[in-house]
Formats: structure tokens, C-alpha cells, sequence
């Protein structure tokens, strides 16, 4: 059974730093697209960053600039990176994974979170003002 696991998320002051963490136990990125997601209180999931099952990566305008998202293959994980976060970077982050779509990171980024079959059980990322 394929699992996701988020770690690295905590309070912060605005302009902090967080790194975030997903290792996927039976499962290799390149069988499909991965994903960072991220929800907040009342509003729907968006996606933060897709990872490609050819090793392309591709951030949302709202974090580009201020995150990055990295990938140590030889773990199994993923890491996103945020700097300078600001409160509306407050939300529970997922990784998800979305086996069989063999696209690059921009396709993963835009693809509808219905798509992804397997999800962690999340991290919660607060940012104070």
C-alpha cells in the first residue's frame, strides 16, 4: 500500500522560514505526476507545486519566488521549502501522488486534486502576523 508522509510544518512569525517534508513508502516519482497542496480554513485546496514524472518541477505564482520544492530520490522524498512566508501561507499542506500521468510539472500543478489517488494525512503551517 502506497503512503505519504508530511512532516516540517509549525507556527511562524511573517517572514520565517519552513521546511516541509513528504516520504512516499512504495512508490517512485517517476510512475506519475506528485503534487504539493495546501488548504486553508473554508476555502478549497489548491495546488502549491507539481513535480513531473519526467523530473520537472513547477511552483504556483502565489509562491514563486519564496518557495522552492526539491527532490531526494534516493529517500523517496520531497521537500518544500517556503521563505519569507506571510499569513496567507496558513493552511494544512498535503503531498499527493496521481499514478499513470506521465507529464511534466506544469501539467501535475494544474491537475484537479481528484486526480490524485494517494494523500498524506497533511501538515498544519501557521503564519502570525
Amino acid at each position: 500500500q502506497v503512503q505519504l508522509m508530511e512532516s516540517g510544518g509549525g507556527a511562524v512569525q511573517s517572514g520565517g522560514s519552513l521546511r516541509l517534508s513528504c516520504v512516499a513508502l512504495r512508490y517512485t516519482f517517476t510512475r506519475g505526476c506528485m503534487g504539493w497542496f495546501r488548504q486553508a480554513p473554508g476555502k478549497e485546496r489548491e495546488g502549491v507545486a507539481g513535480l513531473g514524472s519526467d523530473g520537472t518541477i513547477s511552483l504556483a505564482d502565489s509562491v514563486k519566488g519564496r518557495f522552492t520544492f526539491s527532490v531526494d530520490n534516493a529517500n523517496n522524498t520531497l521537500f518544500l521549502q517556503g521563505n519569507n512566508l506571510k499569513p496567507e501561507d496558513t493552511a494544512m499542506y498535503y503531498c499527493a501522488a496521481a499514478p499513470a500521468f506521465y507529464k511534466d510539472g506544469a501539467f501535475c500543478l494544474r491537475l484537479h486534486p481528484n486526480e490524485y489517488n494517494y494523500w498524506g494525512q497533511g501538515t498544519q503551517v501557521t503564519v502570525s502576523s
